[in-house]
């Protein structure tokens, strides 16, 4: 396994270990020890599995009260990933990294909690598959301007779909410190 840091402490690129042979592949896309071997302390507590199309963008998204963090991989197709640290008082708020994920390249992004995440279809279809430290929380949920200018994601692309609530959230600077998740170092 790779562990690949990015820009932002604590989101890292994960390159699990692929045996290939002329049947196909084997992969683990989560084994707690060895990623304890690897210095990722995580419990996840619930999966999720969403199918999109090209052009979708679904994001910013985050919990306030109940933040998590996120292991996610494109299981089939590929998608540009993204995540922002939006904490208060975060040398890094507002600042955002992304790489692109796909079933091909199987790479796997770790988010830590209090950072929001949205991810766009580049393929025509994709399976987008990820692990959550908490559990979904509707009324504690949370959502970034995918286009907030402040932000300035460079999105591959321009003209996404997105659903409708999605592009009501508000900038991130139109958000009170309180509808954000808590600054209190990596977790």
């Amino acid at each position: 396994m790779n562990i690949i840091s990015t820009s932002l402490e604590g989101v890292l690129i994960i390159e699990p270990d692929v045996f290939k042979d002329q049947r196909g592949f084997f992969m683990e896309t989560w084994n707690q020890r060895r990623y304890e071997k690897s210095g990722i302390y995580q419990d996840f507590v619930q999966d999720n599995l969403s199918f999109s199309v090209k052009g979708t963008l679904r994001g910013l998204h985050y919990q306030i009260k109940h933040p998590q963090a996120k292991l996610v991989q494109a299981v089939s197709g590929e998608i540009y990933d993204v995540a922002v640290d939006i904490r208060p008082g975060s040398p890094a708020f507002g600042q955002w990294t992304g790489v692109y994920l796909s079933g091909e390249n199987k790479r796997q992004l770790l988010i830590p909690k209090g950072f929001a995440h949205g991810f766009c279809v580049l393929s025509e279809t994709a399976l987008f598959m990820y692990k959550c430290s908490d559990f979904y929380m509707p009324e504690d949920e949370g959502g970034i301007l995918w286009s907030d200018p402040e932000i300035g994601i460079k999105w591959p692309e321009t003209n996404p779909i997105i659903s409708e609530k999605d592009t009501k959230n508000p900038v991130l600077s139109d958000c009170p410190k309180e509808k954000l998740p808590f600054y209190g170092g990596i977790k």
